[in-house]
């Protein structure tokens, strides 16, 4: 069973990824991790800080000459940022000057205070801050390279920011090349603007992105418990992104207005059975079907904005404005990136779920003798 935790605070000492249960002899290809986690700090909206980190995976366990040992693996990505906070993050003596008692609307904050019982915001948002996802993209990174020898792969792109949307095909050129992750010019053009308009007026944006799953034979997942149904995976991942208000498989809330004729994928002869359709975007009963795995997440605006939205001071209870940290503009960009590791975590899981073997030749074998008996049924 993959067991995977995070650790680390916005402006401490880096963020930590701790992965568990990962077959021995896996190849670990350190540019992978480096070129994801490099992605992540990229789009179009993103704020100062991305300007001062270079995201690099560093292991500090679990990995020997390039290949896992099967053993607690721990991976670091060091905040540069840590210089310049050293005096207010040291665990043990704080200099004065960054606490932060109004709460942002939108933000963890007051939740946070409630839940934890903390004067001092800066307690709350300094782990409920989305750069906890450095440590989820570099986990991603790692499983990336056990679902590409088994022969799955994992993109995403942007479909919309604000109200401006794109509807076509994906295409990596184009997406690879765009500011946004959105592989088209002319919608990438667009986003650029709003996200332009939205910079001067003080105010953030939000969006969506897709992310598809390509390579996994039908019979991954399972319906006998809730907690192994491949799509209760994927969606605890996806939603546990921060910012992040709905997950949608395959057609999502399209299925509730049409008849069942128009929503079920029929299925035809063949070996693997064939669909002309793909609705259900790839899992049926909590189980994947052989199709492609199509998830859809929608994120809102950053809840950090520069013109401050009304709030309270919750030492004294007045009315005051929120405080404006750091931020980015939009980062439905890095997001994408973040629910693809979210998506080869889930996967990950589901795959050792099911041939959970010390080895990863062993793993590999079992998974392809499964693939060979679901392409001859």
């Amino acid at each position: 069973m993959l067991t995977f935790y995070t650790a680390g605070e916005s402006h401490g000492r880096g963020v930590f990824a701790f992965l568990d249960g990962i077959p021995a002899g896996l190849k670990v290809d350190r540019e992978i991790i480096d070129s994801d986690l490099s992605r992540r700090q990229k789009g179009y909206g993103r704020g100062g800080r991305m300007a001062i980190e270079d995201d690099r995976v560093d292991v500090l366990s679990g990995v020997r000459g390039g290949r896992t040992l099967g053993g607690p693996i721990l991976l670091a990505v060091w905040n540069r940022d840590f210089e310049n906070w050293k005096g207010y993050m040291d665990p043990w003596d704080i200099s004065p000057g960054r606490e932060l008692h109004t709460p942002r609307p939108g933000h963890a904050d007051l939740a946070g205070a409630a839940r934890f019982r903390q004067a001092d915001l800066r307690n709350v948002l300094e782990r409920s801050s989305a750069r906890e996802t450095a440590g989820r993209v570099a986990a991603g990174g790692l499983l990336r390279c056990l679902l590409d020898e088994l022969g799955v792969e994992i993109y995403s792109w942007v479909t919309r920011i604000g109200d401006v949307e794109f509807s076509g095909e994906y295409d990596r050129g184009l997406r690879d090349s765009s500011s946004v992750f959105c592989p088209d010019r002319d919608a990438t053009a667009a986003m650029e603007r709003l996200v332009d308009a939205a910079m001067e007026q003080g105010d953030t944006l939000g969006g969506e992105f897709r992310v598809v799953l390509r390579g996994m034979p039908a019979g991954i997942g399972s319906y006998t418990q809730w907690d192994q149904r491949l799509d209760t995976l994927l969606a605890a991942q996806l939603m546990s992104i921060p910012g992040i208000k709905a997950v949608q498989t395959g057609i999502g809330t399209e299925a509730a207005e049409l008849p069942g004729s128009l929503v079920h994928d029929e299925i035809f002869p063949g070996s693997p059975k064939r669909r002309n359709t793909n609705n259900a975007g790839g899992i049926e009963g909590g189980v994947s079907n052989g199709q492609p795995i199509e998830m859809r997440c929608s994120m809102k605006p950053i809840p950090t904005l520069k013109k401050g939205l009304r709030s309270v001071d919750i030492r004294t209870g007045a009315a005051v404005h929120a405080q404006y940290e750091r931020s980015d503009c939009c980062a439905v960009p890095a997001a994408s990136v973040v629910g693809e590791a979210a998506v080869i975590i889930a996967a990950s899981q589901a795959v050792l779920l099911s041939f959970g073997l010390p080895a990863m030749a062993a793993v590999k074998e079992a998974f392809e003798s499964h693939r060979a008996y679901w392409e001859s049924l």
